[in-house]
């Protein structure tokens, strides 16, 4: 059975030719198969892709030029920009956060804010594996793949205004879980059981690898982890008091974090049998505006033209808030009191579906 698996083992590495960097993720995956199915279901895979942004792209390069073109594919196509491949002719550029971007990451600068990936692509390939050894191409150790700073190039952007739109690390980098060495792998790339190459190319004892989804605002999952909600209800005089605990419990950043115009909805209804129904909200948000003070609801426009918070209602990193409402309904009319946690993770969006998510809901009965 030996033969057979040098033929794989052969056909999988692929020979130079075909591992000229940077390469395709469908290369990578011959051998990576396990993480390669896993990063096909993420963001990053679909970052360049994904239907909502073409739209913000073709918005942007028709409201600010090359310009708004170029900065939005910085992080949506990196392939595209590093190697110059703006009309994006070729696969990899077409593959969003790619395999061959991130493993040919070699240093991240941070001055005065703003981040900058040094990108080599060669068939050296760097992770965090101290042990890692390849029949397919070379590998070297890097800790700073198993640091927050290899997210920082994307998760971190300040405009050409010098606005940072995007804090999602400076939000990390200033909580306890920067401060206990809480990586943002910890959260977002768990390690799990499982093979870094398939067992049929090399095989290895007590396999684990890190979790290549990058789960994060799409997961429920991992926004029931991040959230804890409570719901009180008590009647008082003529009305009906409600409070909301909502606590920041595991996100070692901002909730929302990442693009100003995400949401998250406190929804709050009151329904009784022969009274109104009544509703409340309270919105998390970070709203911006320009440097003329108009708020800005347009994702490129946040992008390019944000100068100026206007308000910032999010929670922090371990935040606990009370949010009460009160609704007028008389005593003796039994009364459903329904409280409804809505992220909305892209306000844009056509329809509901790609809008947003329901991440929980809380039910309570008041005679």
């Amino acid at each position: 059975m030996l033969f057979p698996l040098l033929l794989f083992a052969a056909a999988s590495s692929g020979g130079p030719a075909e591992m000229t960097p940077p390469a395709s993720a469908e290369l990578c995956g011959r051998c990576h198969r396990g993480i390669h199915e896993s990063w096909k279901t993420s963001a990053h895979a679909l970052a360049m892709e994904s239907r909502l942004f073409q739209e913000a792209l073709a918005m942007a390069e028709a409201d600010f030029g090359a310009d708004g073109r170029n900065t939005c594919l910085g992080c949506h196509a990196p392939v595209a920009v590093k190697t110059g491949d703006l009309k994006l002719e070729k696969k990899v550029s077409w593959e969003g956060v790619t395999c061959d971007y991130c493993h040919s990451i070699r240093e991240v600068s941070m001055t005065e804010g703003i981040a900058k990936a040094m990108v080599t692509f060669v068939p050296t390939k760097s992770g965090p594996w101290k042990d890692s050894v390849s029949t397919g191409h070379a590998v070297a150790y890097s800790p700073l793949h198993a640091s927050s700073m290899i997210c920082v190039s994307c998760h971190e952007y300040k405009n050409a205004g010098g606005f940072p739109v995007l804090t999602t690390y400076s939000e990390w980098k200033a909580s306890s879980y920067a401060r206990q060495g809480k990586q943002c792998q910890s959260c977002h790339m768990n390690r799990v059981a499982g093979d870094v190459v398939d067992p049929r190319v090399a095989r290895a004892q007590h396999a684990q690898v890190n979790l290549h989804q990058m789960a994060g605002s799409h997961s429920l999952e991992q926004l029931n982890r991040a959230i804890k909600a409570q719901l009180f209800t008590w009647r008082e005089g003529g009305a009906i008091r409600v409070k909301v605990d909502l606590t920041n419990q595991s996100a070692g950043h901002y909730l929302p974090t990442g693009s100003p115009l995400r949401q998250l909805i406190l929804d709050v209804r009151a329904e009784s049998y022969g009274s109104q129904p009544y509703h409340d909200e309270r919105v998390l948000t970070r709203k911006v505006a320009d440097r003329h003070g108009t708020v800005l609801g347009r994702e490129h426009f946040v992008f390019l033209k944000a100068a100026q918070v206007v308000s910032d209602t999010r929670l922090a990193p371990g935040e606990k808030r009370a949010e009460t409402f009160s609704f007028p309904i008389p005593a003796g009319r039994r009364t459903q009191i329904k409280a409804t946690l809505i992220y909305v993770y892209s306000p844009m969006a056509r329809n509901q579906a790609q809008q947003r998510v329901n991440v929980m809901t809380l039910n309570q009965w008041v005679d």
